[in-house]
């Protein structure tokens, strides 16, 4: 607008001096040389001259500016030359080409060294070709700068990772924080270490920080928060019981289904004797996720509790998710602590067909405690070992044993979930779970078989003429595969036996007589053993074959300790000299 009105001024003031010019008398002569110029209108000349002035001043403007004109065409094309170094400097190094990435990092130094962009691609490049010291200090150079000093010191930074200089990346992490406070990686970085070093309020003013420069939206900032808080209550749960407290409600209320601050909370209220409080904390956090600390902490409410008292409340606990097996395995050691083995038995029945590790080692331990039983104990035992995972807390492919603020692995907060571990979920290749014959012997329902002495009554009761004589079988009508802990033929023929009154001659062969159905061997039919063993027998072998020891059985030796006390010792008998003695060697 002053723009305007100046314009307007100098067009009113040079008309008006164009007016009075116009309207003074006279004659204008102008003589240069022996040119002679009369004007009766002085302003047609004026204006004349005026515009041979200005183009005469032109000209020599242009003259003047020649040489900087060149200058700055030479300084732009080296400026294009440099950015299109750059740029194919930047693809190159994006598809990984070191050997072009390098050429034209040189040629952007040469043509456009106070680029930033080429700082940057020569960082990039060196990098790129595994050179630190020369990556090192490009960014420092960078880092000098006040228009890259940001970029130069995340360059630093990432380099101090690199070398396994924690140190040197805190510290620089640190800088970049107090130069841009809104900077992420810094911030991240800066609130790691503090965790790290168990600094949780310079953690939470970070927290703080982070939520004032909008980084962090207000969900987040609540539950990251809460999870420093339940830090800070679990480091001084045994030495600030008051800060420990305080702590752990407040990270309830940003947080309530956070697991770790609902069973500290749940602990305090119920040592304060809240016992209602406490249980509503923990059926809060396991609607949202069941948990067998929140379990424990659930069962233990009350202090001074039964056993019995504890699986009723355990079972209450249970009811608000139904078929979860962490309400199962909950119940299942309740009911194993209170004696109550159906209970138990029922809980894990659904997940006994595919069972994880934790099942297992309940049905074993069921079968230990319950009927002493230690080769079904054994046996669960075994399946543990190729069981599904359980559930842990996992954060970054690490597993681990108890909940953590913060990844190990690459410093996130709020990282570990409870979930399955990633190496444990079934793949394609095979099932998780191979059962062994073993297993399945084991594991098998348990038969209760008839007594023996009902059945042996009616034969006992006939008379021993009305018995049939046992009729000799080949060799080839037994298989050795009966049994896998049957003798072998010929250790049976080896191996000692009750005498039996000769046969003379044989019987006639009566009518066969239909052999009671066999029942199913208990453990695999062996395979080392040849099939013709049993024809290299040329003596028959009686049907009943009474086995005097099994081969697996040492037994007890029927003749008896021998004495060495009780043998007669005495000296050894002396050669007999003389007639007699050579009597007697010649006799034998």
């Amino acid at each position: 607008m002053i723009r305007i009105i100046l314009f307007l001024l100098l067009i009113a003031l040079a008309a008006a001096g164009a007016a009075w010019m116009a309207d003074q008398p006279g004659d204008l002569v102008m003589s240069w040389g022996g040119l002679r110029l009369t004007s009766k209108q002085p302003m047609f000349l004026l204006g004349l001259v005026i515009v041979v002035a200005m183009i005469a001043g032109m000209i020599l403007r242009g003259l003047w500016n020649i040489p900087g004109h060149v200058r700055r065409g030479q300084r732009e094309r080296r400026r294009a030359r440099g950015r299109h170094a750059i740029t194919q400097g930047l693809l190159a190094i994006g598809h990984g080409d070191s050997s072009a990435a390098r050429t034209h990092a040189e040629a952007a130094r040469r043509h456009a060294a106070g680029d930033p962009l080429a700082l940057l691609l020569h960082a990039q490049s060196a990098q790129l070709d595994g050179d630190r010291d020369g990556a090192q200090r490009a960014f420092r150079a960078m880092a000098e700068r006040a228009d890259t000093r940001l970029l130069g010191l995340r360059g630093l930074f990432i380099e101090a990772q690199r070398a396994d200089d924690p140190v040197a990346a805190v510290m620089i992490a640190e800088e970049a924080l107090k130069m841009s406070p809104s900077s992420s990686w810094a911030s991240h970085a800066v609130l790691g270490f503090c965790c790290a070093k168990g600094d949780w309020a310079g953690a939470l003013s970070i927290i703080d920080n982070n939520q004032s420069a909008g980084l962090i939206d207000k969900a987040t900032y609540r539950r990251q928060r809460g999870v420093l808080l339940t830090a800070r209550a679990l480091e001084f749960e045994t030495v600030d019981r008051d800060l420990s407290r305080s702590s752990a409600m407040e990270a309830l209320k940003l947080a309530p289904t956070l697991i770790p601050a609902a069973v500290l909370a749940a602990k305090f209220e119920s040592e304060a004797h809240q016992v209602r409080r406490a249980m509503r904390i923990v059926e809060t956090a396991w609607l949202a996720q069941p948990h067998p600390d929140l379990a424990d902490a659930y069962s233990h409410v009350r202090l001074g509790d039964s056993a019995r008292q504890r699986l009723v409340r355990v079972e209450t606990l249970a009811a608000k998710t139904p078929g979860h097996i962490e309400g199962a395995l909950a119940i299942a050691r309740a009911a194993i602590d209170a004696a109550e083995f159906g209970k138990a038995r029922a809980a894990l029945e659904p997940f006994t067909a595919a069972p994880t590790q934790r099942v297992a080692l309940l049905m074993a331990e069921i079968e230990r405690t319950e009927h002493g039983d230690s080769g079904r104990a054994r046996a669960w035992t075994l399946r543990a070992v190729r069981a599904l995972h359980d559930p842990a807390w996992t954060a970054d492919g690490y597993v681990s044993d108890r909940w953590r603020p913060v990844s190990p692995v690459t410093g996130r907060l709020d990282a570990f979930q409870w979930q399955t571990p990633v190496a444990a979920l079934p793949s394609d290749k095979g099932s998780a779970i191979e059962t062994s014959p073993f297993e399945e012997a084991m594991l098998a329902p348990r038969r209760v078989e008839p007594p023996r002495e009902a059945a042996s009554e009616p034969d006992a009761a006939k008379p021993p003429e009305a018995t049939k004589p046992v009729e000799p079988v080949e060799a080839k009508a037994i298989e050795p595969a009966t049994q896998d802990n049957a003798p072998l033929p010929a250790a049976i023929e080896s191996g000692p036996a009750p005498a039996e009154p000769p046969i003379s001659e044989p019987a006639p062969p009566p009518a066969a007589e239909a052999a009671p159905p066999a029942p199913a061997p208990l453990f695999r039919s062996r395979t080392d053993l040849p099939k013709d063993l049993t024809k290299a027998a040329p003596a028959p072998i009686p049907a009943v074959i009474p086995i005097v020891r099994a081969p697996d059985d040492p037994g007890v030796d029927e003749d008896g300790a021998v004495d060495e006390f009780a043998e007669q010792i005495g000296p050894p008998k002396a050669q007999v000299g003389g007639w007699r003695g050579f009597l007697a060697r010649l006799g034998s």
